[in-house]
């Protein structure tokens, strides 16, 4: 996420932004400049990071479980060791936060 959008985020009069981080100049919908707080910014800004990395890490995660949903249909015989895998799969985001900080575990 940009540290504009999280001034978005924290300002809903600003209507554009203008510059590069730290030194972003906000303006209202009239053009006026629009004050902010810096450090509640880049709070923010990392606030939406994460949520972002956590959006990522859920969407490869539910690839994964979709990979193995027709072992878990009623028809077919799930294993002791698919249905860990899965259930791992689901917990994931208990331990991890990112792409980057995850292990997945191994598909039998």
């Amino acid at each position: 996420m940009t540290y504009q959008k999280a001034i978005h985020e924290l300002h809903s009069n600003v209507h554009t932004c203008h510059g590069d981080e730290p030194n972003v100049v906000a303006y209202d919908v009239n053009g006026n400049v629009v004050s902010y707080d810096a450090s509640a910014v880049a709070t923010k800004k990392t606030e939406l990071n994460n949520a972002d990395n956590l959006y990522w890490l859920r969407v490869e995660r539910d690839e994964k479980l979709a990979e193995t949903d027709y072992l878990a249909l009623s028809d077919a015989t799930l294993t002791s060791a698919m249905s860990t895998y899965r259930q791992a799969l689901r917990d994931i985001t208990s331990s991890a936060t990112s792409l980057d900080d995850v292990t997945w575990p191994t598909k039998p």
